[in-house]
Parts: structure tokens; sequence; C-alpha cells
């Protein structure tokens, strides 16, 4: 064989043999300079953090940052009490809130990809109670009374995963949306409910009107509670023991569930919110703070597939760094790679450009689950194209960022929060550490 053929055919197998060669990185701790980025710049994230917290925006909470695999940033801030005695810990368990959709999400495609289920079928094949969806007309403001027409097509379990049903949430709508909800006892989900079973709470959404026919737009709702109903349809399980047999345990989550046992209570942090003068207090003083107590629940057999778990920064980030290695970790797969190459494709191209969709900032769109940015969105966001995201009601946050092979958790507990800047700016901290 000669030189210049040999050399033809390294060039021919060079893209098999690269692409054989899959990153599926364990966590472990390491140090910034291990994975090209800046100690020092990180020390601005210290700062960052800890100014919010001295000007009263922030309780404190728990922030980790991995890049290929090597946790390079895991620190606890602040107190997790108003009289500062008791600090935060890198252990604590925090309400995830609306970060347990990306379980869901992932439950969803792994169904998928064993062919159970199609992401075009309409929902009511597993759910016959959404076989006659109606649509809400108009509505009377002085008695709630309301009329309807019957929905155009389908709900399919794409619109679900996409928040484009017409289904939304009751409680973040004032008006005549969160009187129709509430008039259809239908204005306490996402959480936890101690009244109905999952699927019970799915088949009671089947009453209530869709705000608009399946497909016409965006609007957040309770789409991934009637996708965990579905889950529990298709594997016949309930939805926590899909998630444990299926997720949690191939991973080794330990921490991370809908309902805790007594043993971790004390992990469980609590939750802040404003009181007079925006000054931060305990939610558990106020009214709102009666629904705060779900993790300690005895399990109901209530699991709400778009809010329900709670857990640990670093279970989350075990969690995400199996998506960030194209569905593997230690050993072990949850999902493969065409399924993440499916869930993480702008699912709302045409609704953007109409304006109907999740953004109107090019770039900024949805995928199945999770806020995507895409090439346009490189002008504005530090995110690279491909990154993947998505927050909880606590104020939670995560992002995948497969092309910089770095994930992010952040976890506190206030609602709401005002100063939605701390996130943004963190984010340009740490994109800015990159050498």
């Amino acid at each position: 064989m000669n030189k210049s053929t040999l050399i033809f055919l390294c060039f021919l197998f060079l893209p098999a043999f690269l692409f054989s060669q899959q990153k599926t990185y364990t966590l472990k701790e390491g140090t910034p300079s291990q994975v090209g980025m800046s100690s020092s710049k990180l020390v601005q994230l210290d700062q960052h953090i800890e100014k919010f917290i001295n000007e009263s925006h922030l309780p404190g909470g728990v922030f980790l940052i991995a890049r290929k695999g090597e946790i390079i940033y895991h620190k606890s801030f602040g107190y997790q009490t108003l009289d500062k005695k008791v600090p935060y810990q890198k252990d604590n368990i925090f309400r995830l809130a609306s970060m347990t959709k990306a379980f869901t999400t992932v439950s969803i495609m792994q169904l998928f990809e064993q062919g159970k289920l199609r992401l075009d079928d309409p929902i009511f094949y597993y759910l016959p109670a959404f076989a006659k969806s109606q649509v809400l007309q108009d509505f009377n403001e002085v008695d709630s009374s309301f009329t309807t027409i019957p929905a155009s097509r389908p709900i399919t379990i794409r619109h679900l995963l996409t928040h484009t049903s017409g289904i939304t949430y009751g409680t973040f709508n004032p008006g005549k949306i969160q009187a129709m909800y509430e008039k259809l006892g239908a204005d306490n989900f996402g959480l936890s409910n101690t009244e109905m079973t999952t699927i019970e709470m799915a088949n009671h959404l089947a009453k209530v009107p869709l705000i608009f026919q399946p497909g016409e737009k965006y609007m957040y709702g309770l789409n991934m509670e009637i996708l965990g109903a579905i889950i529990e349809v298709v594997s016949k399980q309930p939805l926590n023991k899909y998630f444990k047999e299926n997720i949690l345990n191939p991973l080794q989550i330990k921490d991370t569930d809908f309902y805790l046992p007594v043993s971790k209570h004390e992990r469980i942090v609590p939750v802040y919110t404003y009181g007079e003068n925006r000054k931060m207090i305990m939610a558990s003083d106020t009214e709102f703070g009666r629904i705060l107590e779900y993790p300690k629940m005895k399990d109901p057999n209530h699991y709400a597939g778009g809010g329900g778990m709670s857990g640990t920064a670093i279970d989350y980030a075990v969690f995400i760094q199996a998506l960030i290695n194209d569905g593997a970790y230690n050993g072990k797969r949850i999902l493969s790679r065409k399924s993440i190459d499916v869930m993480t494709s702008d699912q709302l191209i045409h609704l953007n450009k109409k304006g109907t969709g999740y953004s109107n900032v090019p770039g900024i769109t949805y995928g199945l689950g999770f806020a995507l940015v895409t090439d346009e969105g490189q002008a504005a966001s530090h995110k690279s194209a491909g990154t993947y995201e998505w927050g909880g009601y606590f104020n939670t946050k995560f992002f995948i960022d497969p092309e910089e092979e770095l994930i992010f958790v952040g976890m506190t507990q206030i609602v709401p929060f005002a100063r939605p800047d701390f996130w943004d700016k963190l984010y340009a901290i740490i994109y800015s550490s990159m050498e």
C-alpha cells in the first residue's frame, strides 16, 4: 500500500472513528483550568451571588457548573432562615416545580423510541376523556358562564410537549381564564393534590375548555400533567415508579422524588417570598405557605408531571449530564442520541414566524419540553446554538450547552423573584470565564 492510498483511507475512516468516540462523562470534582475555564473569573460569580444576597433580593441557594464532566463550581450561599442561623448546604433539597417537566419529557421520549406511542398520536388514544375537546368561545364575567365550540383537531402528544394544546394554567392567567379554571375546579393542579390520582386529574382537565384551537399558538400550561397520566396508561405504572425504574435508579439519583421520606425532611429548604416594602419573609408565614409542604406529604398517588418533584442540585446535574452525554451516564443509557436530536429540534418555526410561538426573538424558541437556542439566537444570548434549558416556579434554573459540553444548575427558593437579571448576569460571567 503506497503512502497516498494510506492517507486517503485515513481520511475516509476518520469521521466514523470520531463518531464512535462518544463522550460519556461521569461527573467528578475538577478544577476550572482542567477544562479551559478561569478560576479568577469564577470568583466574580461568588461576588455576583453575594451581592444579590446582601441586597436582600435573594436568600441564597446552591449553584453548580460542570464542563466535560468536571464539576468546577459547586457552592452554597446564604441562609435558609431569617435569623441567619441555618446556612444553605450543598445537599439541600429544593422544590423543582417546572424542572420536573424535563423528567416527564424524557419519559415520553423513551416510550416514543420504544414504539409505544407516536408524537402525533391524538391523546384520546390513551385518555378517551379528550375525544371531544371543546374550545372556549364566549365568557360572561358576571357569572363565569361560557359557551364553547368543538375543537377543529384532536390534541396530540406533540401539542402537549410544546404547550400548544390550548390547555393553560388558571393561576397565572388572571381574568376570565382563571375564573373559568376556578369554576371547574382545575385551578389547584401542578404541584400535588390529595383528592385525585394522576389519571383522575387528567380526566378532570378534559372537562375544561381549551383556550384556543390545538396547534394554534404557544401558551404555557398543565400539559405535562396530562403527559404524566399518559405515561401511566402506556407503562401501566404510577409515574413515580416509572421515573424510578427508567431514570432515577439507572442514574443512581437517590434524593429526588415526588414525596420524600421523613429522614430527608430536614434537608428540604423553606420558601421565601416578599412582604411589605419588598422585604423578604418566609412564605410559611403567609396563606400561600400552606401548599408548600407537599414534598413532606404522605404519598396520595398523585404525581404532577409538570411540577411535583423535589431534589438536590447534584442529582439534577447527573440527570442533565446524561442528556449532554447523548443519553448515557456511567454505563447506563436512558435515551438514544437520535431521540435527543428530535427533542432538541425547533418545533415552533411556523408559529414563531406568525408571532404566536414561544418567542418573537429570532433563535429563542422551543423544542419538545425545553426552551431552545438556535443559530439566530446568538444575537441574544451567550449560550451556544443547541443549548436547551428551563426553570422552576420557585426560582430554579438549568441549562445544557452541548457545544461547550457545559451544564448549569441553580437552586434557590423565592417566589415571586423580582430580579430576573440575576440569572442573565450570572450566565454572562460563566461564559466569560471560558479561556
